[in-house]
């Protein structure tokens, strides 16, 4: 009986009011710390701050086009693979025109794929040439909804004989993104519920200082550290806050993210001149090259590879700081020192799964260039430091340096303000009331999931802890004593 009501003690609903003096007290030695970074933070943003100014700027639209041609969307009624040439005759014969020889025409025993597209906006089907490589690797299918280029109306048309007056030009992929919005929104919120809803609106946060700030000012030719530094503060600041919550966890998650920030920042700037990440051979880069003088793609990179590691280092470092508040309020006599070595415990777990999210996920977004870059069949030394794979090598490196050295930092960080609060109270119930009712040696009963991982590290003794008084799980000693 005695030990069925100290298993119900840990539920602490309500914190004591030690407690919350306790956290009072753990929130303002954070916040002496925060507000002034923030302070700092949000002047250099105001400093930093883009114009809007798009002056200097060349770029052509892709979208834009000429009087009398316009972008059309329609479903797909059939398929059809046919002669190129008849294909476009037909075309013409629909629209009152006579099939001509011309230097654009296809060599006359090509085939094309033309699919029977019926018009949004009404009318008659018409026949729209799909382009040759998505014919022959994904293919287009009846149902299949289509963006594509009409040049009917275009003025000069009724010359330009023996070309196909619909183009292909992309799939309209609206529907199924939406509902995969839809369905991720109501997994997070089902399952996080308004932690979850808080989470998905900082990310529409996170997304506007991105647009509004840092791709501004690389367009202004901003200074790329400053600018990364600056706006991932802010949105971690944001993010952390109105997901979490104001407490001392989520504060002192935020300093080891500032700090793992800070050295994913550094690491960034070095590699990033070191290695003469240029983006020589992307055609991104070239276009951007192109676009305007302020715009530097070394400066583009060094912000990519910053920002690219935001999402997981908050993980880590929200994960370790609930970590240790959730052992301290286990065992909170424990010393510092102990303290920290069970919370690395659990960090090192979390290192080795971290490691492996981030190379897996560099490497599913970068999967045709190694495709690509392995049927050049080079060796693995000139692969890896070749220009196509060098960012993404250096991107995952210089993330997987900064989340590690977060979690020391960020559990440190957790200790030290857990210690300073100033708790002093009795180990909790389900340890102290099954030690008055067991006899020495007997084992004692043993909170549940998390709670019974962290007991049985921060208990002092060796005595093991059993479940119900019927599941007994031993300690090192006491199984060292059952081997011999």
């Amino acid at each position: 009986m005695g030990a069925g009501h100290s298993h119900a003690s840990t539920d602490h609903s309500e914190p004591t009011a030690q407690a919350m003096a306790a956290r009072r007290k753990a929130n303002r030695i954070l916040a002496a710390i925060l507000i002034p970074i923030t302070l700092l933070t949000l002047a250099g943003m105001a400093m930093l701050w883009p114009s809007g100014s798009k002056e200097g700027i060349s770029l052509a639209n892709p979208y834009s086009t000429a009087p009398g041609v316009t972008f059309d969307t329609g479903t797909i009624k059939n398929v059809a693979t046919e002669n190129c040439m008849q294909g476009v005759a037909t075309q013409e014969q629909g629209q009152g025109g006579r099939p001509q020889q011309g230097s654009g025409q296809q060599p006359q025993g090509s085939n094309c794929t033309f699919a029977f597209t019926e018009p949004d906006q009404g009318g008659s089907p018409v026949k729209v040439v799909i382009n040759p490589d998505v014919a022959t690797s994904h293919g287009v299918k009846p149902g299949d909804r289509i963006r594509y280029l009409n040049l009917s109306n275009a003025q000069g048309a009724a010359s330009t004989q023996g070309s196909p007056a619909y183009i292909f030009v992309d799939f309209v992929r609206t529907l199924p993104i939406v509902l995969l919005a839809i369905l991720y929104a109501f997994v997070v919120i089902a399952v996080a519920r308004w932690r979850g809803l808080r989470a998905l609106i900082g990310l529409v946060g996170a997304y506007f200082v991105l647009a509004s700030f840092m791709l501004p000012g690389l367009v202004e030719g901003k200074p790329p550290l400053l600018l990364a530094l600056v706006g991932s503060t802010v949105i971690m600041i944001g993010v952390l806050y109105f997901a979490h919550g104001f407490s001392a966890r989520t504060s002192t998650a935020l300093l080891g993210t500032m700090f793992g920030l800070a050295i994913t920042a550094l690491l960034a700037w070095w590699a990033t001149s070191a290695a003469n990440l240029a983006g020589v051979g992307n055609h991104d880069a070239t276009t951007l090259i192109n676009t305007s003088a302020n715009i530097s793609i070394s400066g583009v990179i060094l912000c990519g590879l910053i920002i690219s590691g935001l999402g997981v280092l908050n993980d880590v470092t929200i994960t370790q700081s609930s970590a240790v508040w959730e052992l301290y309020e286990l065992a909170p006599n424990s010393s510092a020192r102990k303290l920290f070595t069970s919370a690395m415990r659990i960090g090192r777990d979390h290192i080795a799964s971290t490691v492996y999210t981030i190379a897996f996920a560099y490497a599913g977004a970068a999967l045709p260039i190694l495709i690509i870059v392995m049927l050049y069949d080079r060796p693995l030394g000139e692969t890896l430091t070749s220009a196509e794979l060098s960012e993404e090598v250096i991107r995952t490196l210089v993330g997987s340096i900064g989340l590690v050295l977060a979690i020391p930092v960020t559990t440190l960080i957790a200790v030290l303000v857990v210690k300073a609060t100033g708790i002093r109270q009795e180990a909790p119930a389900v340890v102290t009331t099954a030690r008055a009712n067991a006899e020495p040696g007997a084992p004692r009963t043993a909170p549940s999931g998390f709670r019974r991982r962290a007991a049985t590290e921060l208990t002092d003794d060796g005595a093991g802890l059993s479940a119900g008084g019927d599941e007994t799980f031993p300690t090192r000693r006491s199984r060292r004593a059952d081997r011999g």
